[in-house]
């Protein structure tokens, strides 16, 4: 390419020379502004592209008043879900022309979200998404007074906060209809934490849809965490039931260690046991058997987070407003089947 303007940077006043606009014109066009016409915007856009110009950022918000920049609190994790809405925030993020600078903690007590969500003001953020799907970070968020836009994901669908959520219920009441609709008696439930309102969630769609067909709730099997260790402990209590036929797991992790555990006793999956897990992590269809699961759109998740928090920038949504809940999908794999004969 030509260098245009030796060896400095370009400025505005050389994109404006190039295109044949004025530097207002130039402002106007960087700025997304209206009254420009189509085939002036394309001139300056094809100058910028042939000048390789870089706005400044500094100067550009002192004059628009804004940062194009987003806050994102999180909290310490490698497991799956919270890990995915994070890159779904951030794809949504750059997909409408914002930057995001995370916060991540260690823990998301009350203290905490306050610190990080001072510390993103003082990065003059124009909008803070919460990734909360523990009870304390819910705790923490629900009478903090904010200045700044505020939309949490993952908190589940009751909470008293502007939230993009999966419909955790809907979604364990579908696996588990699927279960019964299959010819087993009942399904157990192999828990996740209680202080996680996604794994609450699922315990209540597991037994609205036991209720809703008249069978018996078993005792739900429940652990300390999500991972495949505390699945794989938990199905040691299951191997010795030939009474369990079906199980629903809260997330995939824990049905993976629940097979280890069924397998190592000589039980088969699905044969004599089959299993349904939460999340359709990217391993899922590679367990031994493929996993059955439910999917939640990570992608779709972010995109809602941030099309809320913009809205709400511009002031379009109201504090508090409630966003709809996302449906997640069942996808049917090789460890479901109907029961054995007796």
């Amino acid at each position: 390419m030509q260098n245009l303007v030796g060896d400095r940077a370009p400025v505005m006043a050389d994109v404006a020379r190039v295109a044949g606009v004025s530097q207002q014109t130039v402002s106007r066009v960087l700025n997304d502004r209206p009254n420009v016409r189509p085939a002036t915007r394309d001139r300056v856009m094809e100058a910028i592209r042939e000048l390789g110009y870089r706005p400044n950022a500094a100067a550009r918000t002192l004059v628009t008043r804004r940062t194009r920049t987003l806050g994102v609190i999180s909290f310490n994790t490698t497991l799956y879900g919270p890990a995915s809405m994070l890159y779904g925030i951030e794809q949504a993020a750059k997909q409408h022309d914002y930057f995001v600078t995370v916060a991540a903690l260690a823990a998301m007590d009350r203290r905490s979200v306050f610190e990080a969500v001072e510390r993103l003001r003082d990065q003059a953020v124009e909008g803070i998404v919460v990734i909360a799907p523990q009870t304390t970070a819910v705790s923490a968020l629900a009478n903090m007074p904010f200045d700044v836009p505020l939309v949490a994901v993952g908190c589940g669908v009751h909470a008293a906060l502007s939230a993009v959520a999966v419909d955790n219920e809907s979604g364990a009441e579908r696996a588990t209809s699927y279960l019964l609709d299959l010819g087993h008696r009942t399904v157990h439930h192999l828990a996740g934490p209680r202080t996680w309102l996604d794994a609450q969630e699922r315990e209540v769609g597991w037994r609205r849809a036991l209720t809703a067909r008249g069978v018996a709730v078993p005792e739900p099997f429940k652990g300390g965490d999500w991972s495949a260790r505390t699945g794989y402990e938990l199905g040691r209590q299951i191997v010795g039931d030939a009474g369990v036929t079906a199980v629903f797991c809260a997330n995939d992790h824990l049905a993976l260690g629940l097979i280890r555990a069924l397998q190592a006793a000589g039980r088969r999956v699905p044969e004599q046991v089959s299993i349904v897990g939460f999340d359709d992590i990217p391993d899922a269809e590679f367990f031994g058997p493929a996993l059955t699961t439910v999917r939640q759109d990570f992608d779709e998740l972010g995109r809602r987070a941030l099309v809320a928090l913009i809205r709400s920038i511009g002031g379009g949504r109201r504090a508090g407003e409630p966003v709809a809940a996302i449906d997640p999908s069942l996808v049917v794999r090789a460890s479901t089947a109907r029961p054995a004969a007796p």
